[in-house]
């Protein structure tokens, strides 16, 4: 499920080392880093140049994207499914939610940090690679959100201009930002690559497999990679060491990641299951120094969700005495509402204890978590694999054609790497 990790890391000697102070690696503030550094090696490599493709959900930047950011979240039937009626009852949710959303991003700043981070992230990773595997490089950095800018069909039409594909070929690597696959998440975002894909560089346009076409693969998941895990047990034995030394053993970590419908899980979606491994191997890291539980949140709707709720945990813990508590965002990559409002704000904002519940700050530009990514992406690049193993395989209820034509298509792109 995850990427083998290998012996040796790429002259990085221990990960502790690049970790910075927790004032310059770990903060909440929107005051990112608003344009990506440009790629640093000029010679092109002979398989390069690459293009590093960094999916993820997205958020609306301002309040004003708000409405269109929601638009589009509801109305995909990979992340919320709500049947036949999806055009429908997904552009009445969204507009019945969009005032309260626009109040909740408002709150936080005025729009979501995770398109800053992305950008700063993806670019760090492609400085790294450009020294650690020149023969692919130059690397160069995009961003394809789902639901908000830039957009996959924004990011795909950049890509040609920049000349990638439309008869110069050229090579790109989808980069999953979820550790851990779910097919409302990453097989979400592929689908749409897949189908902007198609419309793009189809067989109109000298694609249609053909050499002028971009050759595609894919990095669909890593829930327990070894830098990843490093990343998270940092943070967290940072924010363990805010507690006083005879009370720090018995704080609970909560591990929160997004929740899904269960109509999702009950079709066998192996996000649950990854999500469990990311966590057991943390504390394996920590040896497991602490009592622990895994809780999910964001639940939107009033069908079934995989539970329990993370706001729910919080509060049946401080009934139970348990009020040292650290919430731990294990499936997120970076800050975004569901850190910053939801966590922040209403969990541990409403919990009564904000001095004794607290969370562990978010990846964001922590730079062991950065050489992470450089490294799956240095594996993954020498590996001439167009996607894992587990990425081919269907769920056992699946009845999606859409989801069958992505995973032929992407396993089809081995033939040409």
């Amino acid at each position: 499920m995850a990427h083998r990790i290998p012996g040796r890391l790429p002259k990085l000697g221990a990960w502790s080392r690049f970790a910075l102070p927790q004032t310059s690696i770990q903060t909440r503030s929107l005051a990112t880093h608003t344009q990506a550094p440009p790629v640093t090696q000029d010679a092109t490599g002979s398989k390069g140049p690459t293009a590093m493709v960094f999916l993820n959900m997205g958020g609306p930047s301002t309040t004003d994207e708000v409405g269109d950011f929601l638009s589009r979240l509801f109305s995909d039937g990979d992340l919320i499914p709500l049947g036949r009626l999806q055009s429908y009852i997904g552009p009445l949710l969204s507009a019945r939610r969009t005032p309260k959303i626009q109040k909740q991003y408002s709150d936080i700043g005025g729009g979501s940090p995770i398109r800053k981070w992305s950008e700063y992230q993806n670019a760090e990773m492609c400085k790294i690679l450009d020294k650690i595997s020149p023969e692919t490089a130059p690397h160069k950095p995009y961003v394809a959100f789902r639901y908000a800018a830039p957009l996959t069909e924004d990011t795909y039409q950049q890509m040609l201009a920049d000349g990638f594909g439309n008869g110069n070929g050229g090579r790109a690597v989808a980069f999953t930002q979820y550790p851990q696959y779910s097919c409302s998440t990453t097989g979400s975002s592929l689908n749409e690559l897949w189908r902007w894909r198609h419309r793009l560089e189809g067989k109109n346009n000298g694609g249609g497999g053909g050499e002028g076409s971009i050759t595609w693969s894919v990095i669909d998941r890593w829930p327990a990679h070894r830098g990843l895990v490093e990343a998270f047990a940092q943070n967290i034995e940072a924010k363990l060491a805010e507690y006083p030394e005879e009370r720090r053993n018995d704080v609970v970590l909560l591990f929160s990641a997004h929740s899904l419908p269960m109509s999702v899980v009950n079709r066998g979606d192996p996000y649950p299951a990854e999500v469990a491994a990311t966590v057991h191997a943390v504390m394996q890291r920590l040896k497991l120094s602490n009592p622990y539980r895994l809780c999910w949140q964001s639940q939107v709707g009033p069908s079934a969700w995989l539970g329990p709720q993370t706001s729910d945990t919080v509060e049946n813990y401080i009934a139970k005495g348990h009020k040292d508590l650290v919430l731990i965002p294990i499936a997120f990559t970076s800050d975004h509402i569901e850190t910053l409002y939801e966590l922040d704000l209403e969990v541990i904002g409403e919990s009564g204890h904000a001095d004794t519940v607290k969370r562990a700050d978010s990846l964001n530009g922590n730079p062991v978590f950065i050489e992470a990514l450089a490294d799956i992406a240095k594996e993954h690049l020498a590996s001439g694999q167009a996607c894992s193993h587990q990425m081919g395989l269907r769920c056992p209820n699946c009845k999606s054609e859409r989801c069958t034509e992505t995973k032929k298509f992407f396993a089809s792109q081995q033939a040409r790497l």
